[in-house]
């Protein structure tokens, strides 16, 4: 009885993944032929746009806004999602991650378009937004609105913090002085207590935080996956064989679908950038824009920047390293076994290091998207009290994560995840021509030689918008 339970509960949560990959990979094929490769045309202008400065000082820029949406994406996933999944899909698993990051672009820029186009701005001359603003100002659903904002709410706090934690901690489990009784629990508590201080310094101090700390981690992780490709070198032409030769693989690939290539490089990079889930809207209605289809472009790099470049990172210092990817070394053992053979001792040290970095960006980094959350449901920023007792809440998450069983924290992130996917994707599936109207009239001022400064009645949207009114300088 207990077998047929656990078996019905695995098939429930493989259609549910299947159903959630399905509805992310449609609605970026769907947006990247609707926009006409977006993500390609208008690449070379996304790198130009993304050091423009704010039209007011201490306003939030659109690079400290990418950072903010590359913290929460860029994380643990990055080392140990990627390792398991090259490890259970073998090396064509890393062609589909290529692939759906090039798609995931699409999703990405209509998102964070459209979460400036609707924007609002505090009476401190910050702005704010995400899909809880554009869902209600758009559809005018409050209802529907709230529900993505708990979910997020939930999804960020807990679900994904509590992931990330735990990712982190077990990242030390390759060490002699780790003891499973008792070094969670350590390890727990010193990061909830890093965590915490963060916490307590606001938004300000979470946004200088990420912006120097994303930077730096990957800058130097990249160099340091260079150092083993190049020391590996000989090894390159047969990884790209293979990542090939096993991506088409089709006999293979459904002769297992849970466990194929296709399947795990599909869902980790879907799960990595999370294009389409509406997270980096939240940071990209922060930023001081002339604008909006300005930093959609930017938030398309956050994409690329997860998946083409530090998900590529860790696959191929991994597969170049001579270590054959195989499922009892899935996860952190198989990227520390990979650098140890070309490192020696240094590789696991630097692994540890890099997965520190990238989970405490991670975790502040969601963090940061609660307060506009929050700000939504109470219709306005809540009490210091409310708030206080909120940062404990979210610190013991922290805490637990890390004391927390491995199928656990990644089912309780997948389940939320897929609820904040299942009704953002829809409404900007509605919404996404506002989208690529706003592109056209972004290129339209560029082929007059002017630097885009947007108007809502350009789009059709006069009166409709908190920002971006007939002579308004936001």
């Amino acid at each position: 009885m207990e077998s047929l339970v656990k078996l019905t509960g695995d098939i429930d949560s493989f259609m549910y993944t299947y159903l959630l990959i399905i509805i992310l990979l449609a609605a970026g094929i769907y947006f990247t032929f609707a926009s006409k490769f977006v993500q390609l045309r208008m690449f070379a202008e996304s790198l130009r746009v993304i050091m423009e400065k704010p039209s007011k000082e201490g306003s939030v820029s659109s690079f400290q806004a990418l950072m903010v949406s590359t913290a929460s994406r860029v994380g643990t996933g990055n080392i140990v999602g990627v390792a398991s999944a090259i490890c259970t899909g073998g090396y064509g698993a890393v062609f589909w991650m290529w692939i759906i990051a090039i798609i995931g672009g699409s999703s990405a820029f209509v998102e964070s378009t459209l979460a400036q186009i609707y924007k609002k701005k505090d009476p401190e001359g910050n702005f704010y937004g995400g899909p809880s603003y554009y869902i209600e100002a758009a559809l005018h659903s409050r209802p529907l609105a709230l529900l993505f904002a708990v979910s997020m709410l939930v999804t960020y706090a807990g679900g994904f913090n509590m992931l990330c934690a735990y990712n982190l901690q077990s990242t030390f489990s390759g060490y002699s002085f780790y003891d499973p009784s008792t070094s969670p629990i350590i390890i727990g508590i010193i990061l909830a207590g890093l965590f915490g201080f963060c916490l307590w310094g606001g938004g300000k101090r979470i946004i200088s935080t990420t912006s120097a700390l994303v930077p730096f981690m990957g800058a130097l992780y990249v160099l340091i996956s260079l150092v083993v490709i190049l020391l590996n070198i000989g090894n390159l032409p047969m990884v790209f064989g293979k990542i090939f030769s096993e991506a088409f693989d089709f006999q293979a690939i459904f002769g297992g679908f849970t466990g194929s290539a296709i399947m795990m490089g599909i869902k980790r990079g879907l799960y990595s950038n999370e294009a389409g889930v509406g997270s980096a809207p939240n940071a990209a209605a922060a930023a001081d824009v002339s604008h909006p289809v300005k930093q959609g472009l930017v938030q398309m790099l956050s994409v690329f920047i997860d998946t083409l470049l530090l998900c590529t990172a860790t696959a191929m210092m991994c597969l170049c390293s001579g270590i054959a990817p195989n499922a009892d070394l899935a996860g952190a053992p198989y990227v520390q076994a990979a650098l140890q053979s070309t490192l020696g001792t240094f590789g696991p040290i630097f692994i540890t290091i890099s997965m520190i970095l990238f989970a405490f960006t991670t975790l502040i980094g969601n963090y940061y998207y609660t307060g506009n959350l929050l700000n939504y449901i109470h219709k306005g920023v809540p009490s210091q009290t409310f708030l206080k007792c909120f940062r404990v809440i979210c610190t013991l998450i922290v805490f637990f994560g890390a004391i927390a069983q491995m199928d656990l924290a990644w089912n309780v992130a997948d389940i939320l995840m897929g609820i904040m996917a299942i009704i953002n994707l829809p409404v900007i599936f509605i919404l996404h021509r506002v989208a690529f109207r706003a592109e056209k009239d972004y290129l339209q001022q560029k082929a007059e030689g002017k630097n885009p400064v947007f108007r809502s009645s350009t789009v059709g949207l006069e009166g409709k918008t908190d920002c971006w009114e007939e002579g308004m300088h936001i």
